[in-house]
């Protein structure tokens, strides 16, 4: 089976989890998820489009298993406990399981990506 979705047909929802303000930025934060690949269409995979809005990131976190963001539109950080990354449209981030880290939008931007992670993956907060 192929399924092909178009992103701007997708319903947009809040998205769970922490909505921080990212240094530099005092206004008010929010995220949505676009879901991609909807629960029990794969045995394998989560996918999902995440939307910051601007100076908006997750706050510190840590996956059970690898993650991997794409870049869909904006300007925005993925930042682990040693090392801090600039990352914009197109750009590919791979944070492997266990890695305390944090992604979103920069201070002055607005920032979109693909999450891609395997079915079944828990996120611990903080």
């Amino acid at each position: 089976m192929v399924k092909v979705v178009t992103l701007k047909n997708i319903p947009i929802m809040p998205a769970e989890g922490a909505a921080e303000q990212t240094a530099g930025w005092t206004g008010p934060v929010h995220r949505t998820r676009q879901t991609i690949i909807e629960p029990g269409d794969s045995k394998e995979f989560t996918c999902s489009v995440v939307n910051f809005s601007q100076g908006c990131n997750t706050g510190w976190h840590v996956h059970d298993c690898d993650q991997i963001l794409i870049v869909t539109s904006g300007s925005g950080i993925v930042a682990t406990e040693n090392e801090e990354h600039e990352i914009n449209v197109g750009d590919v981030a791979h944070i492997t399981a266990g890695e305390r880290h944090w992604h979103g939008a920069k201070a002055d931007s607005t920032m979109g990506h693909i999450t891609i992670m395997l079915v079944g993956a828990k996120s611990t907060w903080g």
